[in-house]
C-alpha cells in the first residue's frame, strides 16, 4: 500500500512540475479545488437554494442590470476573440493542423496566455446568467443543458489552462468567444423588452451556430490522432470529448425546442379568411 501511495505522490509531483509556470500566483491557478467548490456551489444555488429563496418573493426587475451585463459580455468576449485571433489563429503564425504551445515569454505567447486565462475567468462570469433566471423566477429556463453547460466548464477548463494554455487547445476558445459575442447580442436584444421580440426570430440559427462550433472544434482536436504533433494527445481527448458531450446536449435541446409538438408554432384558423395564422412560440433563453 505504501509503495502505491509513493507512486501516486511521485506521479502527481511530476505532473505538477509540467504545469505552465507563467501562471503561478494568478487567482484560481494554484489548485483546481477552488474551481470545483465554486461550480458545486453554483449548482446548489440555482437548483435548490435560489428557487426556495424566491418561492414567496416577487420576481426582481433586472432589465437595466441585464442590459449592462450583456453589453459587458459582448465587449469582454470581443476582446478575447481579438487577442486569440490577432496573436494566434488569424496571425498567420498558427497552424490549423498542428499548433504546439509556445511556452516562451515573447509578446505573442504572453498575449495568448493572458487571453486563455481570462477566457477561463469568463466562464465564472457566465454563471451570472443563471442567477438572473433565479431572481426573475424563470425556473423553467434553468434546464439540464443550461446547468451542465455552465456548471462544469470552469472546473474542466482548469487542466487545459494550467498545462497547455495556448497552442492547439486555444482554438475552441477562439471559436467560443465569437459565438458568445453573437449570443450576448441576442440576449441584449431580448433584455430590451417586448417590443423587440419581433427581432428575435433567429434564435434557431444561433443554436445552430453554437452546435457548429462543437463540430468544428472537436474535429480540430481529434485530427491529431492522425498527425504527428508536439501537443499532448490526452488534452485533445479531454477537450474534444467535452465538445462532443455538449454537442449531444445541444442536439437534444434543438430537437425538443424546435421540433417538439409542445414547442412548435401553433396554427389556428382565421374566421374571416379561413387561413392559418402562425403564432410565435414563447421565447426561452438558452
Amino acid at each position: 500500500m505504501g509503495s502505491v501511495m509513493e507512486t501516486v505522490v511521485f506521479k502527481s509531483t511530476q505532473l505538477w512540475e509540467s504545469r505552465d509556470k507563467r501562471l503561478d500566483g494568478l487567482p484560481l491557478m494554484n489548485s483546481p479545488v477552488a474551481s470545483i467548490i465554486i461550480c458545486l456551489a453554483y449548482v446548489y444555488i440555482v437548483k435548490i437554494w435560489g428557487p426556495k429563496f424566491m418561492e414567496n418573493r416577487a420576481a426582481f426587475k433586472l432589465q437595466g442590470v441585464m442590459m449592462s451585463y450583456n453589453v459587458f459580455q459582448m465587449v469582454f468576449n470581443g476582446w478575447l476573440f481579438y487577442e486569440l485571433g490577432h496573436f494566434g489563429w488569424l496571425s498567420g503564425n498558427y497552424s490549423l493542423v498542428c499548433q504546439p504551445v509556445d511556452y516562451s515569454n515573447s509578446e505573442a505567447a504572453l498575449r495568448i496566455l493572458r487571453a486563455g486565462y481570462w477566457f477561463y475567468i469568463s466562464k465564472f462570469v457566465d454563471l451570472i446568467d443563471t442567477l438572473f433566471f433565479v431572481f426573475r423566477k424563470k425556473n423553467n429556463q434553468i434546464t439540464t443543458l443550461h446547468v451542465i453547460h455552465h456548471g462544469i466548464l470552469p472546473m474542466t477548463l482548469w487542466p487545459g489552462v494550467r498545462f497547455v494554455c495556448g497552442g492547439h487547445a486555444s482554438f475552441f476558445a477562439f471559436l467560443n468567444t465569437l459565438v458568445h459575442v453573437v449570443m450576448y447580442f441576442y440576449y441584449f436584444m431580448a433584455s430590451m423588452g417586448p417590443r423587440y421580440q419581433k427581432y428575435l426570430g433567429w434564435k434557431q440559427y444561433l443554436t445552430t451556430f453554437q452546435m457548429t462550433q462543437f463540430v468544428v472544434a472537436s474535429a480540430h482536436c481529434f485530427q491529431l490522432m492522425f498527425v504527428d504533433c508536439d501537443f499532448p494527445m490526452a488534452f485533445c481527448w479531454w477537450i474534444g470529448g467535452h465538445e462532443l458531450i455538449f454537442l449531444c446536449l445541444f442536439i437534444n435541446f434543438y430537437r425538443k425546442t424546435y421540433f417538439s409538438k409542445n414547442k412548435k408554432t401553433v396554427l389556428k384558423e382565421s374566421p374571416s379568411r379561413r387561413t392559418p395564422i402562425q403564432l410565435q412560440a414563447t421565447k426561452k433563453d438558452l
